[in-house]
């Protein structure tokens, strides 16, 4: 399925960028990006995003926001891209800015966790497992725990169960350590 033009106009394709980053109200990882726009939406296709990214970064409007650990640069809106935003937003079709506002609304805090919660189990020479659990905001971990399991199994299971049990593990053990 190929991305819907839009006019084919580098503008609106900038402007677009620019849209999403706004509602999404959150720092996002080019692969988010690229994923939102080109793999789950067909707002844009992969080159035309691609293009529309690296001219907003030369511009200023948008930049990165910090490091993760797998060198994977955050990106967010300036001022400045807020300001184009606010005055040429309607270049997109409205049909597409409502689209894309319904999409983000439903779809925001999967995304957020996608590049939050980070999660890997790797098999140790004495035949157990390390599973490694990782809460991270733009800059740097928030939380790290690695856990020694005895099979694959569990280090599976709980591989599986973290990005719903995140939060939880996270208050937990700040209202046992802190509070």
């Amino acid at each position: 399925m190929s991305a819907v033009n839009y006019g084919a106009d580098a503008t609106v394709n900038k402007l677009i960028l620019l849209f999403v980053f706004d509602k999404m109200e959150i720092p996002l990882v080019e692969n988010t990006i690229m994923d939102m726009c080109c793999v789950r939406n067909n707002w844009l296709t992969y080159m035309d995003c691609k293009q529309a990214m690296a001219q907003l970064i030369e511009s200023n409007f948008i930049y990165g926001a910090g490091d993760r650990n797998q060198n994977e640069q955050y990106y967010t809106i300036t001022p400045d891209g807020r300001m184009c935003r606010a005055h040429f937003f309607i270049r997109i079709p409205s049909t597409l800015r409502t689209q894309i506002v319904e999409y983000i609304r439903d779809n925001r805090m999967n995304f957020r966790r996608r590049q939050e919660y980070f999660r890997d189990y790797q098999k140790n020479a004495d035949g157990t497992y390390t599973v490694i659990l990782r809460i991270s905001d733009p800059v740097q971990p928030v939380l790290e725990l690695k856990l020694n399991v005895a099979n694959r199994q569990t280090a599976k299971w709980i591989f599986d169960k973290w990005d719903e049990k995140a939060a939880s593990v996270y208050g937990a053990l700040h209202e046992l350590l802190i509070e």
